[in-house]
């Protein structure tokens, strides 16, 4: 083991305990010039991601994956940080990588498919959406959010199921998603709450 990069390594962590952020990011800077890894590039990456710095955290991770190409949540969290940076296309390419190699990442899924959705394209963001909601059957967000996937796409069967689906589990949730269609096609699905 390289001593110079353990020392900084160590440092970095320390720094990371006790919240400060930038000293840590300096420490894994230079372990990382010492030897290197997907982790401290990995660990640069969410450092970067936690203050919003998108593109940046994308250089590191893209370097973790270049490091560790077989690491599925390295390629998740390539793509949730390209598109927080709105590098659309970028983000799909890792969410796919993600779930090729992990097919069960949910987030990996519900990534890709509101990538697709800021992209207009519905109809493969409803195929993303649809797979996260198998994994996550009662997330109401990813409910949600496959509804609205299911109208921009024209589908208004599959829309209407998927408000069914969504107001057995959460009525307020299912009465947004009506109106957030913006048509009346839905209201005989209203819930009325008692609040």
């Amino acid at each position: 083991m390289n001593f110079e990069e353990w020392r900084h390594n160590t440092r970095a962590w320390l720094f990371h305990f006790i919240g400060n952020e930038t000293r840590a990011y300096e420490e894994y800077v230079i372990a990382f010039r010492h030897n290197p890894t997907a982790e401290a590039a990995r660990s640069l990456g969410a450092i970067q991601a936690k203050q919003d710095r998108f593109k940046e955290a994308a250089h590191w991770f893209a370097e973790a994956v270049r490091l560790d190409p077989d690491n599925a949540e390295t390629w998740f969290n390539l793509g949730f940080v390209h598109e927080r940076a709105g590098q659309l296309d970028e983000a799909i390419a890792a969410f796919r990588k993600s779930v090729e190699l992990k097919p069960i990442i949910d987030r990996a899924w519900y990534g890709m498919g509101m990538a697709f959705a800021q992209q207009g394209n519905h109809p493969e963001a409803t195929k993303a959406l649809e797979e996260a909601c198998k994994l996550q059957p009662l997330n109401a967000e990813g409910r949600y959010q496959l509804g609205m996937a299911c109208f921009h796409s024209g589908d208004m069967k599959r829309t209407r199921a998927t408000i069914i689906e969504l107001k057995n589990m959460d009525s307020k949730r299912a009465n947004k998603l009506i109106k957030d269609t913006g048509v009346h096609d839905f209201d005989d699905l209203i819930t009325e709450l008692p609040f």
